[in-house]
């Protein structure tokens, strides 16, 4: 009876230590999931305790991240649209019956502490390092990594970084590789586009997104080159280059997107010197209205699909090599060239 026990003893020990062996070689498919999780940033490092509950969204775009991985925030900053809670269409399905506080325009340092966060979220918001100082205070702060900057972060960096803060890592890692495969079959699809130069530039004020640019980042990931243009009026600005009428030549790519907020039509129409344009006398521009503008200016993993789904057809009508193939875009806002 005795050494019955004793074998026993024994056979449970092994197989405990078989356990603790097996779970030290599995994948560790959670541990990217842990908390506390530490997420290095350009002003330094946070640490976020435990899974975050009342998340307060500074970036113009955050919020739609955040819906992405299915975490609601309890506050987001209104970018811009008449949207309700400033989501956009193609994200008002993740929001669901969710009611955040919407917040607008400079970041309310008091505003912000009276909603008693426990993370609050800042990549594409602009946040100083003053700023930083200040909200970390409140609860653990997320600025944006050093190597893009306030406005560059690209959507898998936001993704993968919030996905961390939130305890999703392992939902973003799903969502990157879906989205990134549907890029890389579109890719696929089109050799002809692969090295072509692209660029989009604002209706409103001619107005370059340069290749760090999210919007120049989405046309990269497609196989296109984004010309650098040079800022004359603010050199500093790594993002956006504001030409002058006068001189369009910078942006006379293979194809020309005009990205319209709305309102910037009768603009275009009057543009000077836009009919000397290659662009424009072998149909390759492309016009995109507010949805569509606004689908590329988020560049989120909820309107990267939209926006796909919409410019792609445009890009293949553009880039077909015959300039009487109508652009659909340009001819629904009236801006084909006379007799196309």
């Amino acid at each position: 009876m005795k050494l019955a026990q004793i074998l026993l003893n024994a056979r449970a020990r092994l197989g405990a230590c078989l356990l603790l062996a097996a779970a030290a070689l599995a994948p560790t498919a959670c541990a990217a999931d842990a908390f506390p999780a530490v997420i290095e940033h350009r002003f330094g490092t946070t640490t976020v305790p435990a899974k975050p509950q009342r998340i307060v969204s500074l970036s113009f775009i955050g919020h739609d991240v955040l819906l992405a991985l299915g975490e609601k925030p309890h506050a987001l900053r209104k970018w811009f649209g008449d949207h309700p809670y400033g989501v956009w269409p193609w994200a008002q399905a993740a929001l669901g019956d969710a009611r955040p506080i919407v917040l607008q325009g400079q970041i309310d340092i008091e505003r912000i502490a009276a909603m008693k966060p426990d993370l609050i979220t800042g990549q594409w918001s602009g946040m100083t390092e003053r700023e930083y100082a200040l909200l970390s205070r409140i609860a653990p702060t997320v600025a944006p990594k050093a190597a893009h900057g306030s406005y560059g972060s690209p959507w898998q960096v936001m993704l993968r970084t919030l996905g961390t803060a939130t305890g999703t890592a392992a939902k973003a890692e799903q969502i990157i590789s879906r989205i990134e495969g549907r890029f890389a079959a579109i890719r696929a699809a089109h050799p002809e586009w692969q090295g072509a130069s692209a660029v989009m530039v604002s209706a409103t004020r001619t107005g370059a997104y340069s290749a760090s640019d999210i919007r120049g980042q989405f046309l990269a990931a497609l196989g296109f080159t984004v010309p650098e243009v040079e800022n004359p009026f603010a050199p500093a600005n790594a993002y956006y280059a504001l030409l002058p009428d006068e001189d369009l030549s910078p942006i006379d790519a293979d194809a020309l997107i005009w990205i319209d907020a709305g309102g910037s039509v009768p603009r275009l129409k009057r543009l000077p010197l836009r009919h000397t344009l290659r662009a424009y006398r072998e149909g390759r521009e492309i016009y995109a209205g507010r949805l569509l503008s606004s689908a590329l200016s988020h560049s989120s993993p909820l309107s990267l699909d939209a926006a796909l789904d919409q410019l792609v057809p445009q890009l293949e009508a553009a880039l077909d090599g015959d300039p009487g193939t109508p652009v659909s875009s340009m001819a629904e806002a009236g801006l084909l060239p006379e007799g196309r």
